[in-house]
């Protein structure tokens, strides 16, 4: 008997032994998997070192409310659920994931990563630049993105411009751009988009572009004119668009994004969502817009069928606009902007939904544009900008492109309207690149968060 349950007593003390050592790399292969599942599903919007979580920690989100909102998503916010393509368990591996990630130390090791093109740093001590404009010898005014304007002056650095109009900073939403007239030495004309707080609703907002001057002195705006205002207003926080750019005759051209609703917006001409724009420069309509004679369409409509653009340019040598916008979970594009053109969106598409689905599986069809150059999986476009300079002569005529997914700069070679090579560059600096623009020294200046700060390419 005394040996029978001495072997026994062995027996389940062995099986123990083996269930304890054979759970850890079990444990571990979890762990993998929700690396893996966080990259896959999230990272393109939350950032690979979960830069947007570290709001969501800091309201105290319990694991519980973190499972829902993955389960359910969040139309609001933009936020998919994952309910039909992932499991419970997956969605509270990803829960317990986020709750236990050390923001702190993966967020400092990532930013002290050195670049992989000569830079130095211009602007430092920032949150999210959105977009940058220079205004004088080395000055500049920068938009963060929470709504605050700064005028740069080198000795003096960051100075706050006040007289902005109420911005709704929720979400994708904020102080989206900042654009000089063609003519600013002599009008002093600044052009500058936003997401507005509703006048009659503070709930709903949308995209709107504010014209003024700048007073040095005093560091104010004056002569404020608001040209644009994206309708109808909704109650989501993100898809603004944005971008401003001038063509040689000073219309100003600027995208609306689709403000989350896919299926209501980009296809329809009566309303301003979902649509690249058109205006003269004082916000009138111009009388050969496209659909200016259509009872039913809005007058500003230039093109249709896009869904966030987040980069404008004019090609220097053809003049034609260049625009790139997001797609979902692959399926970003560039495009060249036509006149009165229908580019798709959601109709045809590169991507799936964010949860794996599927919304369509049509990638072409008559009367919709196809796209120059489209990313699977998606790098997540902001910031867009032709080299026209003699800084870096093998680089001259290319386009570069900010990645927010993957963190680093794209160089485009071009040939006859075709992309023939990418490079990847400042890679290594593990930074979303959120603008990208050339100084009037013909410097290649870039706009990063994660730490938030402006760089200068020296190359």
């Amino acid at each position: 008997m005394k040996l029978t349950y001495l072997l026994a007593s062995l027996s389940l003390a062995m099986a123990l032994f083996l269930a304890i050592t054979t759970l850890e790399p079990n444990n571990e292969g979890d762990t993998e998997n929700t690396k893996e599942e966080y990259k896959e599903y999230c990272s393109g919007c939350h950032g690979a070192q979960l830069q947007h979580f570290k709001r969501l920690k800091s309201f105290k989100k319990s694991e519980e409310a973190l499972v829902k909102i993955i389960a359910q998503g969040n139309e609001v916010i933009g936020m998919p659920g994952f309910r039909e393509a992932l499991s419970e368990e997956q969605i509270a591996s990803l829960a317990r994931y986020i709750r236990g990630f050390d923001y702190t130390q993966n967020h400092t090791q990532s930013s002290q990563a050195s670049a992989d093109v000569p830079y130095e740093t211009v602007v430092d001590g920032m949150e999210i630049p959105w977009a940058f404009a220079f205004i004088g010898e080395g000055e500049m005014l920068i938009c963060e993105k929470k709504g605050n304007l700064y005028r740069f002056v080198p000795q003096e650095g960051k100075i706050k411009v006040k007289g902005l109009p109420p911005v709704n900073a929720a979400g994708q939403g904020g102080l989206l751009e900042v654009k000089l007239h063609p003519d600013y030495a002599e009008n002093g004309w600044i052009y500058i988009a936003y997401s507005y707080i509703d006048r009659k609703n503070s709930s709903l907002t949308n995209t709107a572009i504010l014209r003024a001057r700048l007073n040095k002195k005093k560091n104010s705006l004056y002569d404020k004119e608001e040209i644009y205002r994206g309708s109808p207003s909704v109650r989501t926080r993100h898809h603004y668009g944005t971008r401003i750019v001038f063509d040689s005759t000073h219309h100003i051209y600027f995208a609306n994004g689709d403000r989350g609703k896919r299926d209501i917006f980009p296809q329809s001409l009566d309303n301003t969502n979902g649509k690249i724009h058109r205006l003269r420069d004082d916000g009138s309509i111009p009388r050969d817009n496209p659909f200016l004679k259509d009872a039913q369409a809005q007058a500003s409509i230039f093109t249709y069928g896009h869904r966030n653009p987040q980069g404008l340019a004019i090609h220097p040598q053809t003049q034609a606009l260049w625009e790139h916008e997001h797609g979902p979970r692959g399926g970003d594009e560039i495009n060249i902007i036509q006149k009165g053109k229908n580019y798709g969106w959601p109709v045809i598409s590169y991507g799936i939904n964010y949860s794996g689905t599927r919304f369509t599986e049509i990638t072409e069809m008559d009367g919709m544009e196809q796209p120059v150059h489209y990313y699977v999986p998606s790098i997540a476009p902001c910031g867009m900008t032709f080299l026209d300079s003699k800084v870096y002569p093998a680089w001259k005529g290319n386009l570069f492109i900010g990645s927010l997914r993957d963190r680093y700069l794209e160089r485009l070679v071009l040939q006859d309207e075709q992309v023939i090579y990418q490079e990847k560059l400042l890679e290594n600096l593990n930074s979303r690149v959120r603008d990208v623009r050339v100084g009037p020294d013909g410097y290649l200046y870039v706009a990063l968060e994660g730490p938030g700060r402006i760089i200068k390419i020296l190359k």
